[in-house]
């Protein structure tokens, strides 16, 4: 649903489309919509949003914003990440009230996943 002033998609920049597109989908369900051979879009998955052609990609240690996934088994969630060629870039830590880590997935764009803290 569209929401007066609220935030509603998130657009990304992709080195590799189908790679990019294949871990989202093996990680976490994603589908994908194509719209030309520069750009897909997904959809349903908290914001929706799209990836394009371009040789960058988002980065905290450049100012990008952070992306973060809520895992409620961040463990087998890591296990995926990593099976699915992402790169871990920040291992799992804790932090008050939950842990989280990091990583990039094929085309360079850092994301984050967290999990409530187990008593």
């Amino acid at each position: 649903m569209n929401n007066h002033e609220k935030l509603n998609y998130v657009e990304f920049a992709a080195r590799d489309l189908l790679a990019t597109k294949t871990f989202f989908s093996s990680v976490f369900g994603w589908e994908f919509v194509d719209y030309g051979p520069e750009y897909t879009a997904f959809s349903n998955q908290g914001l929706d949003g799209g990836f394009y052609q371009a040789d960058m990609c988002s980065k905290t240690s450049n100012g990008a914003a952070l992306l973060v996934f809520y895992s409620a088994d961040i463990q087998s969630t890591l296990q995926k990440v990593i099976a699915n060629g992402g790169t871990i870039i920040k291992p799992l830590f804790d932090f008050p009230g939950g842990c989280r880590f990091h990583f990039t997935e094929p085309s360079g764009n850092e994301f984050a996943v967290w999990s409530e803290a187990k008593n």
